[in-house]
């Protein structure tokens, strides 16, 4: 079984467990993540009590939600929290009350121009209860008395999220994040979980890690904001990263610049994307969107930027019943986790070198590295490769500069300048040199 199929297979197990910002949805949907992980790197679970500070916010009440439903004057479920979790506005506080439909509407939630989907509505800071349906069924809802029921609580808890940490030779960190809160809703994000998971699976399983990789599994916006709030003093070690979202659709993937514009994962991400001769999108850092903002935030400014297939909002089924099963597919997951793989080694290769025989090419041919023949097109790529990396090996062009300078892809000159290092042509410059 392919990774795509085994991501789509976790998607599936994940879709029926209703979500939040708080509340066992997560610690579920947690404990899938720690157990595809495996004996790999361990899933640290953290737990933040209702009421904490952050910054400017604090830790909401936990939520749990056990039914909800609306009954029609002949006692019918019209709505059904059993069928699609959706159905429920989350967060809704509990009722069981009986009221005319023209009450009941107020708190009704539907897509007029998409009249047969679900959307997707949320109340996390301010009390308030409601289902959301189709505009079809509000449509075809009899005048008459309605009995609602929502039995949840809300009350003092937690704020639950996961973090794994891969330990590298460098402490500079590199921030992989993904949020964990929505319910059944498969691009936005069981994708991004699933790809993150198996992300963090294939970099546990390297013999050898330059940076390293600090993982989040947390809920949007109030969960990066209690990680950075909790973890001040250990930002500074963050190089940069990533946050990862929508990756299952069949849309061309699209990269949103960190805050700085041209920090190192703004090229790196940039690099793969031009050299992978499919088409993408690429836009310029807004303070809106999921939680590269709070990285980003001018008190933190990490360089982190954001790697989707189609964004958010910009497809019709987000935040419906339309974003199901079917809408993702083992395809484009599994060209998600290739790409963000490609990016973790422009990163982990992108280092500068020193020509040690500056004056003039040194003889490639003696070396086992210039064709024998000369005069015809065979190997020109490479020998490119080479001689722009001996030519811009002065110990400060990293070889990410040598790539966008001279037009090639970041993977043939890596490989130039391994086969140059082979043959002592080259030395590493230290970090910081």
């Amino acid at each position: 079984m392919s990774a795509g199929e085994d991501m789509l297979r976790f998607i599936a197990e994940a879709y029926p467990i209703c979500r939040s910002i708080t509340g066992d949805g997560v610690r579920r949907t947690l404990a899938m993540i720690g157990e595809s992980i495996g004996g790999r790197i361990p899933l640290d679970v953290h737990e933040v009590p209702s009421g904490t500070p952050v910054f400017d916010w604090t830790v909401p009440r936990e939520w749990s939600i056990r039914d909800a439903w609306i009954k029609d004057p002949s006692g019918r479920k019209v709505v059904d929290f059993q069928v699609c979790n959706l159905h429920v506005l989350n967060y809704s506080v509990p009722i069981h009350a009986k009221m005319p439909l023209e009450e009941l509407k107020t708190h009704l939630f539907t897509l007029p121009d998409k009249p047969d989907l679900i959307p997707y509505r949320t109340s996390y800071y301010k009390e308030a209860w409601g289902f959301c349906l189709s505009h079809r069924v509000l449509t075809e809802l009899p005048d008459g008395e309605y009995e609602v029921f929502v039995d949840s609580t809300l009350a003092d808890g937690s704020l639950t999220y996961g973090e794994c940490f891969l330990q590298g030779e460098s402490e500079r960190e590199i921030l992989l994040s993904t949020h964990v809160c929505h319910p059944s809703l498969c691009n936005d994000n069981l994708s991004g979980i699933a790809v993150m998971t198996w992300l963090a699976r294939a970099l546990a399983d390297r013999p050898r890690r330059r940076y390293s990789y600090r993982f989040l599994f947390i809920p949007g916006t109030i969960g990066s904001i209690t990680w950075l709030a909790r973890n001040e003093e250990r930002v500074g070690r963050i190089a940069q990263g990533l946050v990862a979202a929508n990756l299952g659709d069949s849309g061309t993937l699209h990269y949103k610049k960190s805050r700085r514009g041209d920090a190192e994962i703004d090229r790196a991400v940039l690099a793969v994307l031009g050299a992978s001769g499919e088409p993408f999108g690429v836009e310029d850092f807004v303070p809106f969107g999921y939680d590269e903002r709070q990285y980003a935030s001018p008190g933190f400014n990490l360089a982190v930027g954001s790697l989707t297939r189609t964004p958010y909002g910009r497809y019709p089924e987000y935040h419906t019943s339309a974003d199901n099963l079917g809408f993702v597919r083992a395809e484009s997951l599994e060209g998600s986790l290739g790409t963000y793989l490609a990016v973790m080694d422009v990163l982990e290769g992108n280092r500068r070198y020193l020509n040690l025989n500056p004056k003039c090419e040194p003889q490639l041919g003696r070396r086992g590295l210039y064709r024998a023949i000369g005069g015809d097109d065979a190997g020109r790529s490479r020998e490119l490769a080479l001689l722009w990396v001996l030519n811009f090996s002065d110990g400060e062009h990293s070889l990410l500069d040598i790539a966008e300078r001279s037009g090639m892809a970041f993977a043939a000159i890596r490989e130039a300048a391994d086969a140059l290092l082979q043959v002592e042509l080259l030395r590493e410059m230290e970090e910081g040199a």
